[in-house]
C-alpha cells in the first residue's frame, strides 16, 4: 500500500514537471518570436490555445482586461496568468520567466552586433523588415480582440439574425473610452469607470 502511494505520488510529480516543461517551451516560442511587444504576443496566445486547449479565446480576453489593469507589461501578466491557471505557483512563475529569457538573450546579442554593424545596409534592411511585422502582428491582435469583445458570435449563430452579432453596450462603451482617452484623461479612471459600467449594465 505504501509502495502504491509512492507510485501515485512520483507520477503526480512527473506529470507536474512535465507540464511545466511544456509551459516553458510553449512561452519561450512566444518570448522568441512576437516581435512588438505585449500585443504581438496575442496572436500566438490564440494558437497556443487551440492547440493545447489550456484556455478559449474568451479566455484570452479576460485575461486582456486583467493585464490591462494591473500593473507591469501586459505580455508578463498574461503569461503569468496562464501559468498559474495551468500549473498553480510554479507556473507562475515559469511562464514569465521562460517568456522573457528569449528576449533577453537576443537583445544582448543584438546589442553586442550593433556596436560593429550598425551602419549596415543588412542590418538596416532587417529593421525595415520587422517594424511592418510587428504591425501587422498587433493589428491582428487588435482584430481578434474586437472581434470577442464588440462581436456575439454564439447568438448570431443560433438566430441567424445579423442585428444580434453586435454587442452594443460593449461597441458604445468602447467609443466613449475612446472619445474619453483622445482627450487625455486618466487611464486608471478609464478603467475602473470600465469596470463599474460592467457591474451596473452586466455586460456579459
Amino acid at each position: 500500500m505504501e509502495l502504491v502511494k509512492k507510485q501515485i505520488m512520483g507520477w503526480k510529480i512527473m506529470n507536474e514537471i512535465l507540464k511545466l516543461l511544456h509551459l516553458s517551451i510553449e512561452f519561450g516560442k512566444v518570448g522568441l518570436f512576437s516581435v512588438g511587444g505585449g500585443l504581438a504576443t496575442l496572436p500566438f496566445l490564440y494558437h497556443m490555445g487551440q492547440r493545447t486547449h489550456w484556455f478559449t479565446a474568451n479566455d484570452v480576453s479576460d485575461m486582456i482586461a486583467i493585464s490591462q489593469s494591473t500593473p507591469g507589461p501586459m505580455g508578463i501578466n498574461m503569461a503569468t496568468s496562464v501559468g498559474f491557471t495551468i500549473a498553480g505557483l510554479w507556473g507562475a512563475v515559469v511562464a514569465p520567466v521562460a517568456l522573457t529569457v528569449p528576449s533577453i538573450i537576443i537583445i544582448i546579442m543584438i546589442s553586442h552586433a550593433l556596436r560593429k554593424f550598425q551602419d549596415s545596409v543588412l542590418v538596416q534592411d532587417i529593421f525595415y523588415g520587422l517594424r511592418p511585422a510587428s504591425v501587422g502582428l498587433i493589428v491582428t491582435a487588435g482584430i481578434s480582440v474586437a472581434k470577442g469583445s464588440l462581436l456575439d458570435i454564439e447568438k448570431y449563430n443560433l438566430s441567424k439574425n445579423i442585428v444580434n452579432l453586435f454587442d452594443y453596450k460593449s461597441i458604445i462603451l468602447a467609443i466613449i473610452i475612446a472619445i474619453l482617452t483622445k482627450f487625455k484623461f486618466n487611464p486608471i479612471l478609464l478603467i475602473v469607470l470600465s469596470a463599474i459600467v460592467g457591474i451596473v449594465f452586466k455586460f456579459q
